[in-house]
């Protein structure tokens, strides 16, 4: 997921949140107050870096994407349409940061989080580099759009070329900006900085509710606000931090 302005400004603390409340949707994530004891990650942390879980989800989800993506690639010319794709656990896993913090007890810092990209370390998340990769072979484009800060998009490139992904772009927050709406649209009008032409935006992965069009956590209980779920939009899940943390419990 990528880490949204707010959450930049906020305080950040592991939070021992209870997974399957998480996943299931069935109730918020209590307040962030919990901090793990020193040495030791969090619950939230330890899961998405050892469970089988993780990886299964992971590997199910882009299974089940990579074959909508069969479908759609078979009714439309190679080079007219794209998937876009967050960064921050949906292609790059960053939980190794999220180890550090709590190994020193610290909270989430920008300055020490844009320190971890440009160290150019974070390893790829299970099936993500096999999906891009088959979306390109299908005739695709890919397009990654992160609320990473400008000034680290250049070690953000560096890195996915280290780990084998080729991407067609990648669009990271400028200053000042607000969501990813406005880059959606450049993917869709051909306004990105490269030369890419008008793209008809097929899919949608990611791992916050933000990373898709449109969508805040306000949409929880509008059901009808799901149906492109599991269709052209896929979800991964990320215990670790998000735009769920501001909801109220339940």
């Amino acid at each position: 997921m990528t880490r949204y302005r707010y959450t930049r400004a906020r305080t950040h603390q592991p939070v021992m949140a209870i997974l399957a409340l998480v996943l299931s949707g069935c109730a918020s994530a209590p307040p962030a107050t919990a901090v793990a004891a020193p040495g030791r990650p969090s619950n939230d942390v330890h899961w998405a870096r050892t469970a089988a879980e993780h990886r299964g989800i992971f590997l199910q989800t882009f299974r089940a994407a990579t074959d909508r993506v069969r479908d759609i690639a078979a009714e439309r010319p190679r080079g007219t349409w794209a998937v876009i794709l967050d960064a921050d656990e949906t292609v790059l896993d960053n939980s190794e940061y999220q180890r550090r913090l709590a190994e020193r007890r610290e909270r989430f810092d920008v300055n020490t989080w844009n320190s971890w990209v440009r160290e150019v370390t974070a390893d790829s998340l299970p099936g993500a580099a096999a999906f891009i990769r088959t979306v390109r072979e299908f005739g695709g484009r890919v397009a990654i759009v992160t609320n990473r800060d400008e000034e680290v998009c250049e070690p953000t490139r560096q890195n996915l070329q280290q780990l084998g992904i080729i991407v067609d772009v990648v669009l990271c927050q400028a200053p000042g900006e607000a969501g990813k709406s406005a880059r959606f649209g450049a993917v869709r009008e051909g306004t990105t900085p490269v030369a890419l032409p008008p793209l008809d935006v097929v899919m949608y992965v990611g791992d916050n509710i933000q990373d898709f069009p449109d969508r805040t956590q306000q949409i929880r209980d509008d059901i009808g606000a799901y149906d492109n779920f599991g269709r052209s939009w896929f979800l991964l899940p990320n215990p670790m931090y998000g735009s769920w943390e501001r909801n109220q419990p339940r």
